[in-house]
This record gives structure tokens, C-alpha cells and sequence, in this order.
């Protein structure tokens, strides 16, 4: 069509000479694709590139390509996952090979910048005198999310790599000059831009996926905790009491506002099943979001079964494909195939710890609703008939140390662990279709009650009440039927409470990485260190850090203005 359209074009020039000069002949005026000039006419155009940062925070969080390095944005190489014996190669604890030109930092670095880039182009063309709104709150809405998703970045950005450029301009000619902020005005510039929105975005939604009031007053919480977190690191002790005094505020928003409240009775599309309990409710489908009935949901991306079979080959949850163990290769004696009595087709792209499986729920501890088989499912039976276990739990300790030989059993262990109905299901949609157990089609949280709970509890302890801070971590506790209540005198100086409660209540849904390193200090390596499930990680972890490094690539394209690279990685 376009060349047919061109060629008309340059033949009615041809048959009629000197009507135009050959420098208006000779410029070009296309109208037949877009540019930055002509591409937003409407405000559904500028409704369809938030959708398009939508997919893409969906795209992050899911991971339905299988890319590596989201796995390590959903925690692979911190305290809580490595990788099995079956991805040694894939590890992200081997700091022999873990430097600035690592991919997987520029990944990260790049696709915020992406996300900005397009909440950016957002901003520009929602003040395009050509663009007719339906009323104004209609516009504020548009305005609210693309600076919602913009400080979103930034808080990622500010979190992982500290101090960063700010944007925010549409940037359409090569740029060599970007200058880094502080980690505390990246921070700042994040607070800010979600104060000026935090009422125009709606207390609530009809349907779900799309931004509300609470999203935004969570991550202020988040903020605010971070910035005094930094504050505090700079000694700036006044100033950090403020930042958590409002991180605090925020979370008394969210958490005793009315809006949302955690789930304590049965709930949602299998409640009246007898095997379930709450805390599996929040994760079964058509439970998770708040118009559903969950209102401890506050943002959720959403995935549509029938879309995914039509259009959207990525409208897909791939959990259990990546996620759930492989007992074919690591207990082949005893169990074997890929349905769901072994947690539908793993292929274990990560895996828990022990400290994640384990260790959280050792000695006090077990006694957890986030602990029972229906949750965090230890009780396999074995399938394969000549198995002494046929029909039978198969023991930890035999699928752990079956073997004579201490690699073997190593090997084993890794490719061998609890499931957790996060990832998992007893009842598959789409068998009937073709569909082989490989993924989830529910819904999926970005922000959960409980984390504002947690960031709360960090706030208040960063402040000096422990009490408070122990109270918090009880409302998750109390709601999971603990048999053991926290006090003051647990919620030790290095955060190892708030760290282990986060385990147990977020494992699967918080990206951990961010949560480390905004800590600060050493608390990153030092669990890195102690946890990391192969041996790579203490024998080769030899520095400290609390920031990953900035990109080389982007230190060396930013030819125009030096980029000073992140304390420890100069080596």
C-alpha cells in the first residue's frame, strides 16, 4: 500500500512540471506511518501506551519468555533461590563471573529506562492541544498513572543501583551527557512525583489490573522507608526519623484506612472446599482480585485464559513450568512425570534454599498455616511402581541422601523441594485444550497487604518501636494461625525477623533483590553468603556491596559526563 501510494504520488508530479519547486518535491510528508509528531491524536491512543507499560510490568513480573535475567529480578542468586544442578550455568552466585559487563545489570538498568521512556511520551502527549479528553479527571487519571509508573522505575532504579539519572523528557536525539543523581534525590524525585498524584487515582477500580490509590500510597510507604534507610546511612539521623514517621503515615493509609484488610476466613471460587485454608484461597483462580472480593489485594496483574488461547500467547502465569522441582531427575526411584501429584511439568529454572524450604519454619517456627501441606506441599507419594514408596510419602531424607555418593545427594537435594501453591495446582485449566500443566491462568499480585504490613514493621522498628514492629509481624502471624507470637525482643538489629516473616509470607511474590540491597549496610552479602545453596557463592563473594553495579556499557556510551561507578565493583 505504501509504495502503491508513493508511486501515484510521484507520477501526478511527473505529468504536471514546475507546479512545485524541487525542494518541496524533494521533502518528505508521510502520512501514512507514525512519528513522534502525528502518533497521538486521542486520548485512547495515550490510554493504549499505558496499556502497553501495563503489558510490560506484566511481561516483567510473569516472565512468560523464560528470560534469565528476570529470574534474577525475582530473586534467583540472593538468600532465598539459586538454581539447581540442572542450571549450574545459570548460576547468580559465582562473583568470578558476576562484574559491571554482566547482562543481566543492563537488563535490569535498560528496561526501567524503557518503561520511563514510554511514561514520559505519555506525560508529552497528554498536553497535546490536538487531544480531546472526556473531562478533565479523565485526563488527571492518564496524568496519575504515567507518573505513578514513572516513580515506579525510580523507586527500582534508586532500590538496585542507587543514585541515577532523572528523565523526564521524551529523549529523541543520542544523548552523551546524563548526569546521576544521589540515591536520596532519586528517592526524592519518586515521592514527589507520587504526592502530586496520590488523589487522582481512585480508591477503587470495577476492574481489576488498573492503578489505585492504595498502589501508590503503599510505595510511599516503601519510599519513605528507603529514603530514611539512606538518610540514616549518611548520618543524617533527624532527617531519617521524619522519612519513617511518614513511612508510617503511609502505611496507616493503606492498612487501617478501610479500604483493604487481610483475609482471615474462607473466601472466593473454592471455599467450600474442605482441603483449603485462607492464606490458599488468596492464590486460587478467580480469587486474587479486589473486585473478586479480596481486599487484601491492592494491585494485580491480570491474565485471561481466553485471551491467551486467541490473541495473547503471553497471558499466561508459567509457574509451575519454571518454577516447581524436577523429582524425575532427582528422585526418578520413586516419583516421576509431570502431573500435578508432583507439580505439574517443572523444569526448576530456580529453586528455594534450604533456608527458604527449611529453615524459616525450623523449631517455633513450624507450627504456620504457611507452613501446611496445602500450602507449601511436602507430602509426595510415590508413583513409580517398583518404588518401596509406591503409594506412599516419599521420605525428605530419601529423596535428600538416597545416595552413597555426597555430589549425588547435593545434586538431588536440588532438584527435590516443597510446593508451593503459589506456583501449583491441584486443578489445571486448559487440559481439555492441550494445555500440559506448564502454566497458571489467575490473576497475579504486584502489591500485596501483607508487604505494607512489612514495610510498616520495618518503619516502626527503623524508628525505634520494637513493640510496634513485632505487632505488625503478628497480624500476618495471628491470620496464619502461628503457634508463636514475636516480641520486641526478636526483632534483632540486622532485620533477620523482618527478612525471615518476608520469607515465609512473600516467597514467590516480592522481589528480593530489592529488598536486600535498600537495606543497606552488609545485610545483602553477608545472607548471600550464609545461604546461597552452592558453594560458588562464599568461595567467590570476596567484597562487600549494597549496589549493583551501574552497566558498563552505560558508563562508556555516557562519554560527556563521567558516571562514577558503585563502591566495591572497581576491581
Amino acid at each position: 500500500m505504501k509504495h502503491t501510494y508513493i508511486f501515484c504520488a510521484l507520477l501526478s508530479v511527473l505529468i504536471m512540471p514546475g507546479c512545485k519547486s524541487d525542494m518541496d518535491f524533494l521533502t518528505e510528508k508521510p502520512a501514512t506511518f507514525y512519528t513522534i509528531d502525528n502518533a497521538f491524536s486521542s486520548s485512547a491512543q495515550i490510554d493504549q501506551e499505558l496499556v502497553s507499560i501495563y503489558s510490560q510490568l506484566r511481561d516483567l513480573w510473569a516472565n512468560p519468555s523464560e528470560e534469565g535475567w528476570i529470574f534474577v529480578f525475582r530473586g534467583n542468586g540472593t538468600d532465598m533461590f539459586d538454581v539447581p544442578s540442572i542450571r549450574r550455568g545459570n548460576t547468580f552466585n559465582n562473583y568470578g563471573n558476576i562484574n559491571p559487563d554482566n547482562g543481566t545489570f543492563n537488563n535490569f538498568y535498560s528496561t526501567w529506562y524503557q518503561l520511563i521512556g514510554k511514561a514520559n511520551l505519555a506525560l508529552w502527549s497528554a498536553e497535546l492541544s490536538n487531544i480531546t479528553w472526556a473531562s478533565p479527571a479523565d485526563k488527571a487519571y492518564a496524568v496519575a498513572q504515567a507518573r505513578f509508573f514513572r516513580a515506579f522505575a525510580y523507586r527500582n532504579l534508586g532500590e538496585i543501583f542507587g543514585g541515577v539519572p532523572i528523565v523526564t523528557e521524551p529523549v529523541s536525539t543520542p544523548q552523551f551527557n546524563f548526569k546521576r543523581s544521589t540515591r536520596v534525590e532519586t528517592y526524592q524525585f519518586a515521592i514527589d512525583e507520587l504526592l502530586a498524584i496520590e488523589n487522582d487515582l481512585p480508591v477503587t477500580t470495577d476492574k481489576g489490573g488498573r492503578l489505585v490509590r492504595g498502589a501508590a500510597q503503599h510505595n510511599l510507604c516503601e519510599l519513605y522507608l528507603a529514603l530514611g534507610t539512606q538518610l540514616a546511612a549518611d548520618g543524617r539521623a533527624a532527617d531519617a526519623n521524619a522519612a519513617f514517621t511518614k513511612s508510617i503515615e503511609f502505611g496507616n493509609k493503606v492498612i487501617d484506612g478501610g479500604t483493604y484488610s487481610l483475609m482471615k476466613t474462607r473466601f472466593g471460587s473454592r471455599a467450600t472446599e474442605a482441603q483449603g485454608n485462607v492464606y490458599w484461597d488468596l492464590f486460587q483462580e478467580r480469587n486474587v482480585n479486589y473486585q473478586d472480593g479480596n481486599k487484601e489485594c491492592i494491585w494485580a496483574l491480570q491474565i485471561d485464559y481466553a485471551a491467551y488461547r486467541a490473541e495473547d500467547g503471553k497471558s499466561k502465569l508459567p509457574y509451575s513450568r519454571t518454577y516447581s522441582p524436577v523429582f524425575r531427575d532427582g528422585a526418578k526411584d520413586h516419583l516421576t512425570g509431570t502431573a500435578e501429584d508432583v507439580g505439574g511439568r517443572g523444569i526448576s529454572q530456580i529453586m528455594p534454599t534450604m533456608y527458604t524450604r527449611d529453615e524459616i519454619y525450623a523449631g517455633v517456627w513450624a507450627d504456620d498455616m504457611r507452613n501446611s501441606d496445602i500450602v507449601f506441599r511436602r507430602i509426595f507419594n510415590g508413583n513409580v511402581p517398583s518404588s518401596p514408596y509406591f503409594g506412599q510419602p516419599v521420605p525428605w531424607s530419601v529423596m535428600y541422601n538416597g545416595s552413597a555418593d555426597a555430589t549425588t545427594n547435593m545434586n538431588n537435594r536440588s532438584l527435590c523441594y516443597p510446593v508451593s501453591c503459589k506456583i501449583a495446582t491441584d486443578k489445571y485449566t486448559g487440559l481439555a485444550d492441550g494445555e500440559n500443566m506448564s502454566n497458571l491462568f489467575r490473576d497475579d499480585y504486584f502489591i500485596r497487604l501483607s508487604e505494607t504490613i512489612l514495610l510498616r514493621a520495618e518503619a516502626k522498628q527503623r524508628s525505634g518501636d520494637k513493640n510496634g514492629a513485632a505487632a505488625d509481624v503478628n497480624l500476618l502471624r495471628e491470620r496464619a494461625q502461628c503457634g508463636y507470637m514475636v516480641t520486641a525482643a526478636d526483632m534483632d538489629d540486622k532485620f533477620n525477623l523482618i527478612l525471615d516473616e518476608r520469607a515465609r509470607e512473600l516467597v514467590y511474590e516480592e522481589c528480593r533483590w530489592n529488598t536486600l540491597l535498600r537495606m543497606g549496610g552488609t545485610i545483602a552479602v553477608e545472607r548471600i553468603r550464609k545461604y546461597a545453596y552452592w558453594p560458588e557463592a562464599a568461595a567467590t563473594l570476596s567484597f562487600n556491596y549494597n549496589l549493583w553495579p551501574i552497566p558498563q556499557t552505560v558508563i562508556d556510551t555516557n562519554k560527556d559526563e563521567p558516571l562514577a561507578q558503585n563502591e566495591g565493583w572497581n576491581r
